[in-house]
Order: structure tokens, then C-alpha cells, then sequence
């Protein structure tokens, strides 16, 4: 999703998960986001990468090359893991002022958030907040 605009990438996902009725098969489809993932490197699972709310843990790493935010991440549960996944997928490559600027509505238009228990929904919160910091 690289060479796409910041909606499009949104819309891609949008149209991914439109094609799953069920809501066990849109967390497979997650799941298999996750196992996608880039290797994440040991040394960097640190504390400062650590995204606190979480009830897993997710680290996440941003790096700013000409101009734009490149997200790496990694979790120890499943679904996080292809949670976060989804979330790099979309923003990794964006300018900090897009970032900054997005609703992240493609969330509740995918019915994740109501679809999530409330500590996972908790988790995303926090994982969209250390993204929009990243991006100020």
C-alpha cells in the first residue's frame, strides 16, 4: 500500500473488510495481517517503544526519512499484533501533518472498535494516540 494516498490506503481497508460478513472472519483476516508483520528486532523491545494502555504489549517504532513517518512494530498477542499491523499498513509513509490531521473515522466504519472487548478498544486508543504523537 506504499505508493497509495493516505485515503486511499483507508479505502482499501474499508473495501477489505467489506468482503467478510462475520466479524470471526474479519478477526482471521487480522490475525493473518499480524503473521505479515516485518521481523521486529529484540533490541528493540524497550520500555520507551512500549505502548502503554495496552493490556499486551505492543512496541512501536517511527522513523522519519524525507519527510515521512515509517512505522515498525511488533505484540505478543494475535489480534493486537494484527491490529497494529493494519494501523502501520495505513500511516507508515504518511507526512507527520497528515497523521496529525486524520480522524482515523475508517476505524469505525470497519466496526472495529465496537467489535473489540473494552480493554482491546482501550489498546487501540492508545496505539492511535502514540501514532498521532509520533506525528507532533
Amino acid at each position: 500500500m506504499t505508493n497509495m494516498s493516505l485515503e486511499e490506503k483507508k479505502q482499501q481497508v474499508v473495501e477489505d473488510f467489506s468482503q467478510f460478513d462475520e466479524w470471526l472472519d474479519k478477526y482471521e483476516y487480522l490475525i493473518e495481517l499480524g503473521k505479515g508483520l516485518q521481523p521486529f528486532p529484540e533490541e528493540k523491545k524497550t520500555e520507551d517503544r512500549l505502548i502503554k494502555g495496552c493490556q499486551s504489549r505492543v512496541w512501536l517504532d517511527c522513523e522519519k526519512r524525507d519527510g515521512r513517518l515509517w512505522f515498525t512494530a511488533d505484540s505478543d498477542a494475535i489480534i493486537t499484533k494484527g491490529i497494529i499491523s493494519l494501523l502501520i499498513d495505513v500511516y507508515s509513509g504518511c507526512t507527520p501533518e497528515e497523521i496529525a490531521g486524520d480522524d482515523f473515522a475508517f476505524l469505525e466504519e470497519i466496526g472495529l472498535r465496537e467489535n473489540l472487548s473494552p480493554t482491546r478498544a482501550n489498546g487501540l486508543v492508545s496505539m492511535i494516540e502514540t501514532i498521532k504523537k509520533n506525528a507532533r
